[in-house]
């Protein structure tokens, strides 16, 4: 059975958004084409609280896409986006949201970012995901949404380690590219981890 996972479409991440990705806007359409075709369609949610470790308010003295360790982990900080309950960590008016069976929260936890719709970023903590797919019997994950370098990777790449069928489809994504080379590093890192990368005309044409 194959799972639709939309990961991210919200609207902080919109290029007008406090994290604007890039034609991040554009994939709308296509992803709303593409729901129709898959058994299972389900969203994951970027849903910070106000002191999460991510946001660049809870770091002074500090500068956005700056590096630092928290809990021995990497983090970047990044301008204050996808707060719980704001306008930004909404998911798009104009995404079809009727066949949505479940949306899932990541990044809830103050201390862990969760690039990943299926755990935060240390593994300590899952967001449901891989049981709920599971038990509605689906074994095919395709990825789509925000961003190819970051959530839908980290995704990716977790769905393949849960023993998922995974695949990405490459032109309903978009990326940052905060530096010159992260997307195409991240195919090559999705690819090399067993991540399949198509795009949407294979379901399309069907």
């Amino acid at each position: 059975m194959r799972a639709l996972v939309i990961v991210d479409l919200q609207n902080d991440f919109m290029p007008e958004g406090a994290l604007g990705v890039p034609e991040a806007d554009r994939i709308v359409p296509l992803i709303n084409r593409l729901i129709g075709k898959f058994d299972i369609v389900v969203a994951s949610q970027d849903y910070h609280p106000c002191n999460h470790c991510s946001l660049i308010s809870n770091h002074p003295g500090r500068r956005v896409r700056e590096s630092v360790v928290i809990n021995g982990l990497s983090q970047i900080i990044w301008p204050d986006h996808c707060i719980e309950g704001t306008y930004g960590s909404r998911l798009v008016e104009k995404l079809d949201q009727s066949r949505l069976a479940r949306v899932f929260h990541k990044g809830t936890h103050p201390e862990y970012d969760s690039y990943s719709c299926f755990f935060d970023n240390g593994h300590f903590y899952s967001t449901g995901l891989d049981d709920f797919l599971r038990q509605a019997g689906a074994d095919q994950i395709y990825l789509c949404g925000l961003t190819i370098d970051y959530c839908v990777k980290y995704s990716a790449i977790d769905a393949v380690a849960c023993g998922f069928d995974t695949y990405v489809i490459l032109d309903a994504c978009r990326g940052i590219d905060m530096i010159p080379g992260d997307l195409h590093n991240a195919i090559t890192e999705m690819v090399a981890a067993g991540v399949r990368i198509i795009t949407a005309d294979t379901f399309l044409e069907m």
